[in-house]
């Protein structure tokens, strides 16, 4: 019996010993693949958010092409363009795209034909001025719209720059007409409203650069007379200020007053200085 219940304890005791072991083992073992699990859904979850952030990073780069292709906006396309600045007048520059104005006006500016006016000596501002007028149509002239069409308004300068250096020669009036004439554009006529040419055009006919006043001096009568009917019969030579001035004085002008006053101003020249006597 002793034997029998000795024995019966070892293999309980050995079962209980074995099933301990067994416990153990397999807490071992869960303790040992827990972190390859918590490895694995780390592992599997990384590529989602490796995904995630890359996200952004296609978005930019979609945001980036839309904008390089997307056409500007109204706003953007009507902003104004820079105003490129006009210099003053290179009269050398302006020699070369001048020459084809020598045909009517003649190379150095005295046309020798009364119908188309003398350049030489006029200013450069009121040239530049002209041509940008012929240009836009605001002055009426076949002709001249197609010569000033080409030109840019530093071109416009640049021959108003090479005439304005050239010196107009001198006419001659007709000695029946002076004194009506030399009355009008010294003295004008109060009681018709009409006032003094020189009070803008100066005493000798040089003109005011600085307002833009033209020259006048010994400018062919038959120029002056038929620009002066012109303006009599509603001519304007455009919408500025400047251009409203002479029609409303050519107004009340007639007949006489045009033929005595382009005769004056085509004889109009300021007296040469005597040179000085050399002395012994």
């Amino acid at each position: 019996m002793s034997f029998r219940s000795a024995g019966f304890r070892n293999a309980v005791l050995g079962s209980a010993t074995a099933l301990a072991f067994a416990l153990s083992a397999s807490a071992v073992m869960a303790q040992t693949t827990a972190p390859k699990s918590a490895v694995s859904a780390s592992a599997a979850s990384a590529p989602a958010a490796a995904s995630t952030a890359a996200k952004p990073a296609v978005a930019s780069s979609a945001a980036a092409s839309t904008a390089a292709t997307t056409p500007p906006t109204a706003s953007s396309a009507t902003e104004p363009a820079v105003a490129v600045a006009i210099k003053p007048g290179d009269a050398t520059a302006g020699q070369a795209k001048a020459a084809v104005c020598g045909a009517c006006h003649g190379i150095d500016g005295n046309s020798s034909d009364p119908q188309y006016p003398k350049l030489a000596g006029q200013s450069e501002a009121y040239i530049a001025h002209q041509l940008a007028s012929f240009k836009a149509g605001k002055r009426q002239n076949p002709i001249m719209l197609g010569m000033a069409t080409p030109l840019s308004p530093q071109d416009m300068q640049n021959v108003g720059a090479y005439f304005a250096s050239k010196t107009s020669l001198p006419g001659v009036a007709d000695q029946a007409l002076v004194d009506h004439g030399q009355t009008l554009f010294r003295e004008g006529d109060p009681t018709r409203g009409i006032p003094a040419c020189m009070a803008c055009h100066s005493i000798d006919g040089r003109g005011n650069p600085g307002a833009m006043y033209p020259q006048l001096t010994a400018q062919h009568a038959q120029y002056i007379q038929a620009t002066l009917k012109a303006w009599h019969d509603g001519t304007v030579w455009g919408d500025d200020t400047h251009s409203q001035i002479m029609p409303s004085i050519a107004q009340k002008l007639d007949a006489n007053d045009i033929a005595a006053l382009a005769s004056y101003v085509e004889g109009l020249h300021s007296a040469e200085p005597t040179p000085a006597l050399a002395t012994p």
